[in-house]
């Protein structure tokens, strides 16, 4: 949503445009996140917060309800863990909690062992968009041991309606039935094909973990996460039971496991 900085919104009304999307589907607070990627996207927290100072004042200039705190979906590198360190990588809100974005097309090599680096040294990373990589398929494993493990995996909304193709969305699905998903997120960066919309992916996700958690996936998650509350007294994802004390039956993806064991 910050103007200029990135593959995001170009310039100020776009991100006006943004901000007000945002609003009418129900966002009341929004992390701008943009990519830190060494070589194509030199951003740090300086400019990041500063940017985002700059464009809240905007918001509230326009009477635009929308409340906004730093971050960034920083690309993994050998660097990061010290720049998240020194301060030079911001984390989300300045909490525990930031969003990781692996390479889109190849598995980055050793990648749980960065990922438990990242858990070991007091960080929580929200994997992105896993989904959406094209390299799941193979390492769809991987990404189950990291959940169980304690990094966070965000879902892109979109994804779960179809925005980003039929294998985000198989892939999205998946992982919400079989119990794999922290959060929903916009991953917005325009007004259009990926505009700031999570109501329509809530309602699907509904239909694999009850209403009860797909609140939790878009608020009470991201909430814990913007107060940088533990993980550990965070609702945690249900295995078996949804839509309070019910039984959910295991979706479709758990019971051909099953059959498999």
């Amino acid at each position: 949503m910050l103007p200029g900085i990135d593959d995001g919104a170009p310039d100020e009304q776009t991100s006006l445009a943004m901000a007000r999307i945002a609003v009418g589907d129900g966002i009341t607070f929004t992390a701008c996140t943009p990519h830190i990627y060494p070589g194509l996207y030199e951003n740090n927290t300086r400019l990041i917060r500063e940017r985002v100072a700059v464009l809240q004042t905007k918001l509230d200039a326009e009477g635009i309800a929308l409340r906004l705190t730093s971050g960034a979906d920083a690309h993994l590198t050998p660097e990061l863990l010290n720049r998240l360190k020194t301060g030079t990588a911001p984390t989300l809100n300045g909490g525990r909690y930031f969003l990781l974005e692996p390479s889109h097309h190849v598995a980055p090599p050793r990648f749980e062992e960065s990922v438990f680096n990242f858990l070991v040294s007091g960080y929580v990373p929200v994997i992105t968009h896993p989904e959406r990589l094209s390299w799941i398929k193979t390492n769809y494993e991987v990404f189950k041991r990291l959940a169980e493990r304690g990094a966070w995996m965000q879902i892109t909304s979109g994804s779960l309606t179809g925005r980003f193709g039929k294998g985000a969305k198989y892939w999205g699905e998946r992982m919400l039935d079989e119990g794999l998903v922290h959060i929903l997120a916009t991953d917005a960066h325009s007004i259009s094909r990926r505009a700031p919309l999570l109501a329509e992916g809530q309602k699907v996700a509904e239909k694999y973990v009850g209403k009860e958690e797909a609140h939790r996936l878009v608020y009470e998650r991201p909430r814990a996460i913007l107060d940088d509350i533990a993980p550990a007294r965070v609702t945690p994802i249900p295995a078996l039971l949804a839509d309070g004390e019910k039984p959910r039956k295991p979706g479709f993806w758990r019971r051909l496991t099953a059959g498999r064991r």
